[in-house]
């Protein structure tokens, strides 16, 4: 079967070794009709419930977070990814990153609420539980009837989440379980009805899962709401369990499989992260402009300076990178699932096949948009001036906001280091060929280099070089890292973040180039100059963090002649033969913002 798969859909983490072609990714240009029907109804419920009532958000009001989140439900936008036999749309992975998308731009209050629900709250009963157990759980989850949470992260369980203490004991008859222990940061606990909680039994060496149902009287006690710097009126509390009865067949999966449950669906919060930060760039972006077409300084808009131009163009152009990646990836998801259903896979096996299969570009993505939605945020407090450090302009709320992205679903540290890792571990299971490429970018430093010009004359030319010799500079830094640490790459955990951050870029800019490309093909260059100009932009700035990151790896690990051979393999590497003008791209972009008023990309 996997042959098969193979030959139809691209590996996770091949885009670093097989060139892929604008016709073969997906883009927000192409959202069929449904999706956009979908999207528009989406941007409508937030633009009439949350936006206008961002204050109450901010104002701790979790009573409202709760009433939001069941006007939600009534739509049927918490039940986008449950199949339809349990009372959701069943709606394909592309629609479901678009609903999260659009319905998480206004606050993250909500964004958070609406997340931990339709995530981690309900899709490992739908991903793991038995037909038992998601015909009784699942429909109330999808209608807002009932909401969930998940209960992972313990006082000295964070990023170790396997090393939790609370434990799960089966009592003499062997009809249940007690669970003690104590839980912490859980997202809508005080709203929930239903808890997915982990729990070791005995001296297991892996967590277990459990379906928990929310009963005070049950053993289930709670500390009071968290106070945060942002996603003020997302409830957050600690949960402590003392012997919590739990019904035998409330086990979730396997005994001692909580561990893979928690990883698989961490690695679908990660691209809906992703997705949940690109509305909220959206927004502040537009936001921005507005701010800066109405203020008069010196007689004249500031949307005039250059200064603040600057700012309004890489905005959006992380924003548009965003969105190139995050579709590209989110379709990859989709027609992976497809391919094995297509082989006789269960639903359920698909989706968490699919999903780990693109765990890397998971990973990735849950870096650079969190990244990028905080610095989006930053620039915008920046364009309001003293307005933006005040509670009565939405920006210091969005900073506040953004600044869990790069906390939750696996710290950015531990993503950085997990994309390096995950990737090795594919190679050495023959999954992706890294070996092959890497050796022939030894040999090709070894040799004479090329000094003929080549043909630049096709839109994008040059660029595509460019990142096709980006992917040389990873092979390069990764492959002799691998060579001289083996197993004990994961010890040096500066060097595979330098790693990391060049995989990062390498991805975001191919992603964003091919849309552009795909893009000028459909509509005309002439009709898209903006959003190539985003495209050089955005790669004109990721050549820089390469070459930074390459160098500060090549200098960790090699010296004397080895070092210099790779240096030089550096800088060859990151040439360009025809810098672009940044100052003019800059221009073009915040030249379409300003005279649209708005992020419309």
């Amino acid at each position: 079967m996997a042959d098969t798969i193979e030959k139809n859909v691209t590996r996770g983490g091949q885009f670093l070794v097989k060139e892929t072609k604008c016709e073969d990714i997906f883009t927000p240009e192409d959202f069929s009709e449904e999706q956009l029907m979908m999207r528009d109804s989406v941007k409508e419920f937030v633009d009439k419930e949350i936006w206008p009532n961002k204050n109450r958000f901010e104002k701790k009001d979790y009573a409202f977070t709760e009433e939001s989140m069941r006007k939600a439900g009534e739509l049927g936008l918490l039940g986008v990814a449950v199949p339809e036999e349990y009372g959701g749309l069943g709606m394909g992975f592309v629609s479901t990153m678009l609903v999260c998308d659009y319905i998480s731009g206004a606050t993250g209050s909500f964004s958070t609420a609406f997340g931990a629900h339709t995530g981690i709250g309900t899709m490992p009963i739908t991903l793991y539980g038995t037909e038992e157990q998601k015909k009784k759980y699942v429909p109330k989850l999808a209608s807002g009837e009932w909401f969930g949470a998940y209960c992972l992260t313990e006082p000295g369980a964070g990023s170790d989440a396997n090393s939790g203490k609370t434990k799960a004991v089966l009592s003499e008859d062997g009809t249940h379980y007690k669970i003690t222990g104590q839980k912490m940061w859980i997202s809508n606990a005080g709203f929930c009805s239903v808890f997915i909680v982990f729990a070791r039994i005995g001296d297991d060496k892996n967590i277990t899962g459990f379906i928990v149902e929310n009963d005070p009287s049950n053993g289930i006690s709670m500390n009071e709401e968290e106070h945060k710097l942002g996603i003020r009126a997302s409830s957050t509390r600690q949960v402590f369990f003392n012997e919590t009865k739990v019904p035998v067949e409330n086990m979730l999966s396997e005994r001692g499989n909580g561990f893979k449950i928690a990883m698989n669906a961490l690695n679908v919060g990660r691209i809906k992260l992703a997705a949940a930060c690109l509305d909220a760039q959206r927004r502040v972006t537009s936001g921005a402009v507005k701010y800066a077409n109405e203020r008069i300084q010196f007689n004249t808009s500031i949307a005039t300076f250059g200064a603040i131009r600057s700012k309004l163009a890489e905005m959006a152009t992380s924003a548009y990178a965003g969105e190139s990646a995050s579709y590209r990836a989110a379709k990859n998801i989709e027609d992976r699932i497809a391919a094995r259903e297509a082989e006789g896979t269960s639903h359920q096996e698909a989706e968490l096949k699919g999903v780990e299969e693109y765990a890397i570009e998971c990973s990735i993505l849950k870096v650079a948009v969190s990244e990028d939605v905080q610095n989006c945020a930053d620039e915008g407090i920046q364009i309001f001036g003293g307005m933006g450090f005040s509670e009565d302009t939405p920006m210091e709320s969005a900073w506040r906001d953004a600044r869990i992205a790069r906390i939750y679903e696996g710290t950015n540290e531990i993503n950085r280091m997990l994309s390096v890792g995950m990737l090795i571990k594919k190679a050495m299971k023959g999954h992706v060929d890294l070996l092959g490429p890497a050796m022939k970018v030894q040999e090709e430093l070894m040799g004479i280099p090329s000094f003929d010009t080549p043909d630049f004359s096709e839109l994008f030319a040059e660029e595509k070089g460019i990142v096709a010799n980006l992917k040389k500079v990873f092979l390069m830094v990764a492959g002799s890292a691998v060579q001289k640490y083996g197993a004990d790459l994961d010890a040096h955990q500066q060097l595979l973040m330098a790693a990391s951050d060049i995989l990062i870029e390498i991805y975001m800019a191919e992603s964003t180039i091919l849309r552009t490309e795909k893009l000028a093909k459909s509509q005309g260059e002439d009709n898209v100059q903006e959003q190539i100009a985003m495209a050089k932009l955005y790669l004109y700035k990721a050549v820089d963090i390469v070459n930074s990151k390459g160098k500060e790896g090549i200098a960790s690990f090699s010296e004397g002649d080895e070092q210099r051979m790779m240096l030089m393999g550096l800088k060859r590497f990151t040439k360009y033969t025809n810098l672009p003008n940044v100052v003019a791209l800059r221009e073009k972009i915040a030249e379409k913002l300003v005279a649209e008023n708005s992020y419309c990309f």
